[in-house]
């Protein structure tokens, strides 16, 4: 199908930009090849994007890839995300994965504050990666296990939304310190070999209840052992 004829489908959908390029995606992805396509291999973060998170004292801050991993991240973000973390559906090798967490433990109803948006924009996220890597075997292994465990995720799954940008406010209820109203922003960190993570900010508006909250739990993760970086593990 030529990229005119997929542009031609896009306007008669009316489908917005996300929803584009996600069908440019899959419409690339379905052309024949003269050769067997490359699977996107995931890399490791280097030191150099570690060091940075790690100069971040006062807002949380973390890269996760397109399946939803948080592969690396700096205190604030782990005593933020904490319930995420120390939940049961995080890997053996330390590694939260947020469509895990949201769709097969049951504080995450808790945790997110508004469970039913980030549920629509996780399943969003992932409908985007499939679009971008529809022959990925770890992907479609998480998605198999979302849409088996999870009849929440089977239907938001069905409902076909595709969400690629990420920012907004977000309410988090905290252990902690409780109530937390944060803003959001994800930013895209180019890789080698074609892999696709993300640099997610979460900060608080200045001079609120929210900051000095953040602020206490940034204190409080400066005080701990530096937490071991979660790995990519085998693949």
């Amino acid at each position: 199908m030529s990229e005119d004829v997929v542009e031609a489908v896009a306007q008669a959908l009316r489908l917005d930009e996300d929803e584009r390029t996600c069908l440019f995606d899959l419409a690339r992805a379905a052309r024949p090849a003269r050769r067997t396509p490359s699977r996107r291999k995931d890399v490791a973060v280097p030191p150099r994007i570690q060091w940075l998170l790690d100069s971040m004292t006062m807002s949380s801050v973390f890269v996760r890839n397109g399946r939803q991993d948080v592969i690396a991240h700096n205190a604030p973000a782990r005593a933020l995300h904490a319930p995420v973390f120390d939940s049961d559906t995080t890997d053996k090798h330390g590694r939260p994965n947020i469509a895990r967490y949201i769709f097969l433990d049951a504080g995450a109803q808790e945790f997110f504050v508004d469970w039913e948006a980030a549920a629509v924009a996780t399943a969003g996220l992932l409908r985007a990666e499939a679009g971008r890597e529809p022959h990925g075997k770890d992907l479609r292994e998480l998605i198999g296990e979302l849409s088996t465990l999870s009849p929440e995720f089977r239907s938001r799954w069905a409902a076909h939304d595709v969400r690629i940008r990420h920012d907004g406010i977000k309410q988090l209820w905290h252990p902690e310190v409780g109530e937390l109203e944060l803003s959001y922003q994800s930013l895209g960190l180019p890789m080698t070999n074609r892999a696709v993570h993300d640099l997610t900010f979460y900060t608080a508006e200045p001079g609120t209840t929210s900051e000095d909250r953040l602020k206490l739990l940034a204190g409080l993760a400066a005080t701990q052992p530096h937490p071991a970086q979660p790995t990519e593990g085998p693949r």
